[in-house]
């Protein structure tokens, strides 16, 4: 993905806010703890929720972050989790360090 196109997906509070709480999923969503864990991430309702936006909004942000590579979905049912791909973040160091 070009560099343009990555730094949009990161050009949103919403998103940026996200990204900070798939960081520490444990601390982020307690509830999840609870009922399901963190093996395949966090709940797709669960980000919702925290985020107090439509679930529209929320599923097209999430779109743009896994487009952009900075997170990874996995469908378990009917549910859909997320959890970052750290390897994004890591390519997005040397991309700074490098060409900025």
């Amino acid at each position: 993905m070009e560099a343009i196109e990555i730094f949009k997906a990161l050009s949103n509070k919403s998103r940026l806010q996200m990204l900070e709480w798939l960081k520490e999923p444990e601390i982020n969503f307690p509830d999840q703890l609870q009922h399901a864990g963190f093996e395949h991430g966090v709940c797709v309702g669960q980000i919702q929720a925290k985020a107090g936006l439509t679930q529209s909004t929320v599923s097209e942000y999430l779109s743009i972050l896994q487009r952009a590579g900075f997170i990874e979905a996995k469908r378990v049912g009917q549910w859909t989790y997320y959890k970052r791909n750290e390897g994004a973040f890591e390519a997005l160091s040397k991309l700074i360090q490098s060409n900025l």
